[in-house]
């Protein structure tokens, strides 16, 4: 007899919600958690220092607060020059907020709908049939999730575990906002960091080895973010392999190609990498690509009782798109294994400021897919009267469409990217046409504001390539105003 309809094993968001969900469902579940129990913050792993980008960005805006007329009580009514950034007090608001974010799914509260909450570490048996033993203890189960976290990939740099080094992981163990920081990899997180400790005051340098930063966007986006952080003050070296990293008595140096950096602290942003260690995979079939898990589009293993989510099987340590994995696995391990992944409607966001953000295909992909019947256009916020009124003129919109009016993918660079992002997203899910949206009327002024000038831009240059019914428009145009 089976114990569960499914086991998870979690230590991340992705696999709490994943067990409120399977039990919602009606199903009989357990969720497996490390021993002892995850400290606050490391739920949320590469993502805890999403509370620092608030502090840096009003950081930005004490600065900026001149050009809206707004002066300090002093002889000459000028803001100083320098802001005193308290970092014991930044960091105990942002462990503050972290702690509060993961009480929502604490143990206590998931336990309280049912699941059965486990703490320990386990190790799958196939033997006489496929279970999890956990403190001597045998989990037979129907189905199995994976929703472990990720760590962080460790170049192979000479000198760099002496030197030391920290991860977004570990970034609350920083005691002092360093004079200067050096970030090793272009990945999100990376990048994220680069903006804060420059607004916070530090001399920053960004080193990577491929041409630009953020090597999965589109170059042009990704040198347009390039250039906004360079305008900000910080330094990015490409095609910049680390050769070296030492400490000389209370100070540290890296190597970067044939340039000798002299940094405070050394920050790493190359990627992240499966924690899938102990388990005993390979004894029940579970097999690997580069690493990674080797997933179907129905998130199972090549155990077909086994499912994964979020960044074992690669891709960027983002929750969102861990959940929505784990919901269509939970749906698959619960009823039937029909359900599919489809990334087409699933944004992501890199959270500068202004943050970038991305829906289905880029325009490369979807040339690639539908070649000729792609349509881009593009319009820039500074036309918008609410970024104006803001102040943040900087970014663009991008739709992506097909020539019989489907929307096929969206990119937006500016301010409340983050949040316009899910209008798009919706829209491709639910196949509203280019063409509705360029019908759409926000409110004045807003944000949202962007988004019909950009589709009825596309809609007018559909227009104007399909030539015959152009043409004929004009014709009769020209004949009215000759006949009267």
């Amino acid at each position: 007899m089976l114990d569960y309809d499914v086991v998870i094993i979690g230590g991340t968001l992705a696999g709490r919600k994943a067990a409120i969900n399977a039990s919602k469902m009606q199903g009989r579940v357990a969720l497996l958690e490390p021993d002892p129990p995850p400290v606050p913050g490391q739920i949320l792993g590469a993502n805890r220092h999403h509370p620092l980008l608030q502090i840096a960005k009003v950081a930005k805006q004490m600065r900026q607060v001149s050009q809206f007329g707004i002066g300090w009580e002093t002889a000459d009514r000028t803001l100083p020059e320098n802001i005193l950034i308290q970092w014991d007090s930044s960091c105990q608001w942002s462990e503050y907020i972290t702690t509060n974010l993961e009480s929502i799914y604490s143990p206590a509260a998931i336990a309280s709908l049912g699941v059965d909450m486990i703490f320990g570490v386990g190790e799958f048996i196939r033997e006489p049939r496929l279970a999890l033993k956990v403190n001597n203890r045998i989990l037979r189960s129907r189905t199995f999730l994976l929703a472990m976290g990720s760590q962080p990939q460790i170049p192979d740099i000479e000198g760099l575990t002496l030197t030391g080094y920290f991860t977004a992981d570990t970034l609350h163990k920083i005691t002092k906002i360093p004079n200067h920081v050096a970030l090793i990899g272009g990945d999100p997180s990376a990048v994220e960091l680069a903006q804060i400790f420059r607004r916070l005051g530090s001399d920053v340098t960004i080193i990577v080895r491929s041409n630009h930063i953020l090597p999965r966007a589109e170059p042009h986006t990704a040198f347009l973010l390039q250039s906004l952080l360079e305008a900000e003050g910080v330094r990015v070296l490409t095609k910049t392999p680390v050769i070296q990293a030492k400490q000389i008595d209370d100070t540290k140096w890296i190597q970067a190609g044939n340039k000798a950096i002299e940094v405070d602290e050394i920050i790493l942003g190359i990627g992240r990498q499966p924690n899938l260690c102990g388990l005993n995979l390979d004894d029940i079939g579970v097999q690997f690509i580069g690493g990674y898990l080797q997933l179907n589009s129905r998130r199972q293993t090549t155990n077909h009782r086994v499912y994964a989510c979020g960044e074992l099987a690669g891709g960027y340590p983002m929750p969102h798109l861990a959940e929505y994995e784990a919901q269509i696995a939970i749906k698959n391990a619960l009823y039937l294994p029909i359900f599919q992944v489809s990334y087409d409607h699933v944004p992501w966001v890199i959270f500068t400021d202004p943050p970038l953000a991305r829906v289905g295909l880029t325009e490369t992909q979807a040339r690639r897919r539908y070649g000729d019947r792609v349509q881009v256009s593009r319009q820039m916020f500074k036309q918008v009267p609410k970024t104006q009124i803001l102040g943040e003129i900087m970014g663009f919109c991008e739709l992506v469409g097909h020539s019989d009016g489907r929307l096929l993918g969206a990119t937006i660079f500016g301010v409340g990217a983050d949040e316009i992002i899910n209008f798009l997203a919706i829209a491709i899910q639910k196949r509203i046409t280019i063409n509705a949206i360029a019908n759409f009327t926000p409110p004045w002024p807003t944000l949202t504001g962007i988004i019909s000038p950009t589709a009825a831009a596309w809609v007018h240059q559909r227009h104007r390539n399909q030539k015959f019914w152009y043409n004929t428009l004009e014709n009769i145009f020209h004949w009215r105003r000759s006949n009267n």
